[in-house]
């Protein structure tokens, strides 16, 4: 992403991600949602970041 605003607080090595920084491994936005796709979440895999949104020019499909 050209001219990111890096926010040094959420670290993001998501590069499908609209939201990364480029070059940088941080999150452009204020803030990000956690969420969970599990009844009872025991481990990190059950976690999701909710504010991901795919970058339109990945091949991601």
């Amino acid at each position: 992403m050209d001219n990111c605003n890096a926010n040094k607080s959420i670290h993001c090595s998501v590069t499908q991600c609209m939201n990364h920084c480029g070059n940088e491994n941080y999150c452009s936005l204020d803030a990000i949602k956690v969420g969970t796709h599990e009844a009872h979440p025991t481990v990190i895999e059950c976690t999701d970041c909710q504010s991901f949104v795919v970058k339109p020019s990945c091949n991601c499909k």
